[in-house]
């Protein structure tokens, strides 16, 4: 007995994932966590569900530090593994669906995941890559009806029992391995603790929070339309637990009317869309048939908002508060946020630092630049990962001089706002010019028939680099090469514009929504005619 105290006494002083959930289901047990489809989840059963898994999971000999991968479309039990592997102090290892089968079979085998659980979509997928798979040793389907030689997990968990498994977890103990898109070469595995994670839903609850007229939100129903394997719409769920908020995702990938119907029907008032998918609920027809009257805040990351698709969402949605927060995985994600009261006139800007993240904008040797001018942006601060898995020069090359390097190119005002630039590797130099595809993708968004643009820069024996763009028409529009030249050179200094321009039906983007540009360059070479 005395054991089992200490132990409750000591999970009960640290800030653990687990434990968020656990609080929550004493504070307010009847009301709703987690809702999917028809399953409904008060804080209460979601927590017990999750204790369940968690025995479960110590019965097959996952232990403290073990690595679990995790494949599936947005589920409850998505959420539960993530949840019921903290309490246990093992990793969650959650995979990006689009992978290619060669590419899931990497990172399961470089994060040496011993266990698998597998959505009912990829259940085939998991077993022709087994053979490659020699470090997992159970595999657990989350299937209407059972699947040879796997656990079928709702038939599995309900044999455990649904107490605390009290394992003590350390506060500084990774809880996650996210892999990051790989946009060039292989992924890299960033490792989350429970310190990073907890700080950063503190950091994040206090921004809304402190925002005018945004104050009281236990009754307050969320919808997370991106997939829960990434930290943007995973973060969001968290940032929702941690205050108590209903948590509803999506039992489709992305359908617009049906993110429509559900904030309808379901009343919601917090949304979170990466501005990909923004773009696209923006084209429904009938947009202004729905009854959005409960919705009040719009939550935008992952990729930069544009400016033209600000404006819209604010005229079809006037009365919703639209925080643009920015960060990336490392970061666990966040590390600065505009508020709604603070976006007048700076509505291109990705806000101040969070509290207790530092920001300083650098040159090549880290020196500090002057104010508005452009620099990589580094940061510091508690939600800064712990590493980079298996991959100690990786850790030290992003954390040389104690601060993590972002890679991303911004400029900061006086009064410390931050502005995106572009990313250091997507800047091209053209005749001695310095010259950011994204100045020119947000004048391309300003055209009334471009729906997406992307720019690049491609090789040019004259010029070095020149700026190339890759545009997705709206339905039913046209528009020539010259036509879009001329559209920036009215916009933008003439060493500026494209020199050349691609028509695609849809840009490459990876699951936050970001363009994949290594794709793009891959694909075009030489093409530049003005």
């Amino acid at each position: 007995m005395k054991d089992k105290q200490s132990v409750e006494e000591a999970l009960g002083r640290r800030l653990l994932l687990g434990e968020m959930i656990a609080r929550n289901a004493r504070k307010f047990p009847d009301r709703e966590a987690l809702i999917y489809g028809d399953t409904r989840l008060t804080y209460k059963q979601f927590n017990a569900r999750i204790n369940q898994l968690a025995h479960a999971l110590l019965d097959l000999g996952i232990i403290k530090g073990s690595k679990v991968a995790i494949l599936a479309f947005n589920c409850n039990q998505f959420m539960e593994a993530y949840f019921a592997l903290a309490k246990i102090g093992a990793l969650a290892v959650p995979l990006n669906f689009r992978l290619h089968p060669e590419e899931l079979k990497y990172i399961v085998n470089h994060s040496e995941a011993v266990a698998f659980i597998i959505g009912e979509a990829f259940v085939q997928t998991v077993k022709d890559a087994q053979e490659g798979l020699p470090q997992v040793k159970n595999y657990i389907s989350i299937t209407d009806k059972p699947v040879e030689d796997m656990l079928h997990y709702e038939t599995w968990i309900a044999r455990f029992p649904d107490d605390e498994p009290l394992i003590l977890v350390e506060e500084e103990d990774p809880v996650f391995i996210m892999y990051t898109a790989g946009t060039t070469g292989r992924p890299k595995g960033a490792v989350l603790t429970h310190k990073n994670e907890i700080t950063m839903w503190m950091l994040v609850s206090t921004f809304i929070l402190s925002e005018p007229e945004v104050s009281d939100l236990s009754a307050a129903r969320a919808f997370a339309a991106p997939p829960v394997f990434h930290l943007a719409a995973f973060g969001f769920c968290q940032c929702c637990l941690f205050l108590g908020i209903t948590v509803v995702l999506p039992v489709e990938v992305f359908n617009p009317t049906y993110i429509m119907k559900t904030i309808e029907e379901e009343r919601i008032n917090i949304l979170l869309l990466v501005p990909v998918m923004a773009i696209f609920l923006l084209m429904l027809p009938d947009l202004e048939q729905y009854d959005t009257s409960s919705l009040q805040i719009w939550v935008t990351g992952a990729a930069i908002l544009p400016t033209e698709t600000r404006k819209r969402i604010m005229n079809y949605f006037p009365k919703v508060k639209i925080f643009d927060m920015f960060g990336q995985t490392e970061m666990s994600p966040i590390v600065s946020g505009l508020a709604p009261s603070e976006s007048e006139g700076r509505q291109t800007s990705v806000g101040k630092a969070l509290h207790f993240i530092e920001i300083r904008v650098v040159d090549d040797e880290d020196n500090d630049v002057p104010v508005g001018a452009i620099g990589e942006a580094i940061y510091r601060g508690p939600t800064v990962m712990k590493e980079y898995y298996k991959d100690p020069e990786a850790t030290a090359e992003a954390m040389r001089g104690g601060w993590f390097h972002s890679g991303d190119l911004v400029r900061r005002d006086a009064e410390g706002f931050i502005y995106i630039v572009d990313r250091k590797k997507d800047m091209l130099i053209s005749g001695g010019e310095n010259i950011y595809p994204a100045e020119i993708e947000e004048v391309l968004y300003m055209h009334p028939k471009i729906l997406e643009c992307a720019v690049i820069g491609v090789y040019e024996e004259e010029w070095g680099e020149s700026p190339k763009a890759v545009v997705v028409l709206k339905d039913g529009q046209e528009l020539t090469e010259e036509e879009v030249v001329e559209f920036c050179k009215s916009h933008l200094a003439s060493y500026k514009k494209p020199r050349s321009v691609d028509f695609v039906d849809a840009l490459p983007r990876n699951p936050a929504g970001k363009v994949l540009k290594t794709v793009l360059r891959e694909k075009y070479g030489k093409s530049v005619k003005y």
